[in-house]
């Protein structure tokens, strides 16, 4: 195992480079592949997924996942370093619609902003291995000194049994789940069995096509979005949805992301429900 992570890492770190982004061109972004059991978990990097919008510094602007460029003030990246970050808007657990809302704005103001961290995950432009990267992150974020550019927490554990344990305690407290890298990896864009993410749940994406009325505590508000998939399936998303969603509910011919519990026999997401509106769908992965 040890070996076939030195040859990937070293065919990576060739391989790999990154493009500064531009326009509305999305970023080439390395992406994660689903945690599954078996791996050994001492070889990774371990850090929070937070619930924010990812974020691409160019060593000049910052820019979403899709290619567009972030509105944020002078004095928001002022002093920041010229090397490419990797990283997510982030103000809190559960706060997703309050960053996604500060992001897409124009001009959301200094005192929104001042909500706002952006926690750095990756150097893209950097050549070495994983933990190379993270060392470099900590000095180089380490001089700069500012309270909103911080580094994610990564830690390690011995095993799955210690993961296992750091994913209950996160979730326990309103987290997501985790982001695990491993430590002989290179940037490379694209999806990657190096760059894994582990939940208690899976979570999709599906185009609102109808809504169905309330009954009962919900009369008058909305009782259900009726979504579908990009294969055409489709299914009520009637939990999750708070009050306020329910009297201004995500409009037909927008896309949600829901949460589910694995498949029924018949491919239809067990337990679904709806977590939040999308307002910028994910780009295609870069090839």
């Amino acid at each position: 195992m040890a070996l076939r992570w030195c040859l990937v890492a070293l065919l990576s770190c060739l391989l790999a480079v990154p493009s500064a982004p531009t326009g509305a061109t999305p970023p080439r972004l390395m992406l994660a592949s689903k945690y599954e059991a078996g791996i050994e978990v001492s070889d990774y990097w371990v850090s929070e997924k937070l619930d924010g919008v990812r974020g691409r510094w160019d060593g000049r602007a910052l820019w979403t996942r899709g290619g567009h460029r972030v509105e944020a003030p002078d004095w928001f990246v002022a002093g920041w370093p010229r090397e490419p970050l990797d990283g997510e808007l982030w103000i809190g657990r559960g706060r997703f619609e309050e960053v996604s809302g500060i992001v897409r704005a124009r001009a959301a103001g200094d005192a929104a902003w001042r909500r706002v961290r952006f926690m750095v995950f990756d150097l893209p432009g950097h050549g070495g291995p994983f933990e190379q990267r993270l060392l470099r992150m900590r000095t180089l974020l380490g001089e700069r000194d500012i309270a909103w550019l911080q580094p994610v927490v990564q830690v390690r554990f011995a095993d799955a049994s210690a993961l296992q344990a750091h994913l209950q305690a996160v979730v326990a407290g309103g987290g997501e789940g985790l982001m695990l890298h491993h430590r002989d990896a290179c940037y490379r864009a694209g999806r990657s069995d190096a760059l894994l993410k582990l939940k208690p749940f899976e979570d999709a994406e599906a185009r609102v096509v109808g809504h169905t009325v309330g009954k009962g505590k919900y009369a008058g508000m909305l009782g259900a979005l009726v979504v579908e998939r990009e294969d055409g399936l489709r299914f009520r998303l009637g939990s999750g949805l708070s009050d306020a969603q329910r009297a201004t509910p995500p409009p037909v011919g927008s896309y949600v992301t829901y949460r589910y519990n694995g498949l029924t026999a018949n491919g239809v997401p067990r337990f679904a429900r709806f977590l939040r509106q999308r307002h910028e769908m994910p780009p295609p992965d870069p090839e």
